[in-house]
This record gives structure tokens, C-alpha cells and sequence, in this order.
């Protein structure tokens, strides 16, 4: 008789915690932000000490060689919209392979820490960070392109950056 009393006590203790935990009403899609995964990812910074002119006779040399396009990637530790770039990337693995695909990214730093306005005077004025320019393989400017237009709410909008990208890349030759 014992046993049968752990065995109820146990199963009725079961059925009180799956009880409290509450789940979709029924007949619903329900999605609760407050619970979505936080993806835990590793960026690259913008490093105020690096030397963006050298960075990009590098990345020159690696977009031809891959025939690729450059695009600058100009922000700062203390852009916080940078960050959930980045996050944006990591988040959509589709646009974060077309970014991979066909573009070299470098990170620019704009900051207090070092503003790189020699570098930054050769493309047209930023309005806000970050702030995208889009070079072909050789380094010359096609577009410059101010993030605020690919945003969306708290976030960005998916098919806004990722038609942004498209029209951006290289024309691939057909084989």
C-alpha cells in the first residue's frame, strides 16, 4: 500500500508542475518575444586602431581575386544599431551567406576614440551610423547607403536588406 501512495503522491506532484507551467491556449499560434532564443554570436569590433587605407588595398586585392564587392561597414562600439546588425546577419543565415558570397565587409571605425576623417572624406557624408558604402572589386564608390532605410521597428527588415544586397552584388557570369 505504501508504494501506491509514493506512486500517486509522485504522479499527482507530476501533474501539478506541468500544471503551472502554461503553454499556447488552445487553437493558437501564440509567440511570446519576451521567450525567442538569444542567439549568443561572436562579432568583429570596430577597432579604432586599425588603419582602414591598408584594410582596403587588403580587401581590393581579396574582392578581385574572389570577384567580389567591398562594402564598408562604418560604426562604432557605441552604435548600438551596429550591434543588432551584426545580430541581424548572424540571425538570418540566408543573408549572412549572400553577404559572404559576395562581399568582402570591412569595419570602419567611427568614434571618439578615432574618427578616420582622412579616410572617410573621400565618400559622401554619413547621416547616421552605421552607415554602409558599397564599393565595386577596385574600390570605387557605387552606392552609399544610410541603414536607417533597411530598418524596421527595433530591428531590420529582411527583405529590405536582403534586396539591398542583391542589387548590390556582382553579375555573376553564366558557365
Amino acid at each position: 500500500m505504501t508504494t501506491l501512495r509514493a506512486s500517486i503522491f509522485i504522479l499527482f506532484v507530476g501533474l501539478c508542475v506541468n500544471a503551472q507551467t502554461p503553454g499556447p491556449a488552445k487553437g493558437t499560434d501564440r509567440t511570446d518575444v519576451t521567450n525567442v532564443r538569444k542567439i549568443q554570436f561572436v562579432r568583429e569590433k570596430f577597432d579604432p586602431k586599425r588603419d582602414p587605407k591598408a584594410d582596403l588595398v587588403e580587401a581590393v586585392t581579396k574582392a578581385a581575386a574572389a570577384g567580389k564587392r567591398i562594402i564598408l561597414d562604418v560604426g562604432g562600439e557605441w552604435c548600438v544599431w551596429c550591434v543588432y546588425m551584426d545580430r541581424f546577419f548572424v540571425e538570418n543565415p540566408p543573408l549572412e551567406k549572400l553577404r559572404e558570397d559576395n562581399f568582402v565587409w570591412l569595419k570602419i571605425n567611427m568614434g571618439p576614440e578615432n574618427e578616420n576623417k582622412a579616410f572617410l572624406s573621400a565618400y559622401p557624408e554619413a547621416n547616421g551610423y552605421p552607415h554602409l558604402y558599397v564599393l565595386d572589386a577596385a574600390g570605387k564608390l557605387l552606392k552609399s547607403q544610410d541603414t536607417s532605410a533597411l530598418e524596421q521597428g527595433n530591428g531590420y527588415n529582411l527583405m529590405k536588406f536582403t534586396e539591398f544586397m542583391r542589387t548590390w552584388s556582382p553579375k555573376k557570369e553564366a558557365r
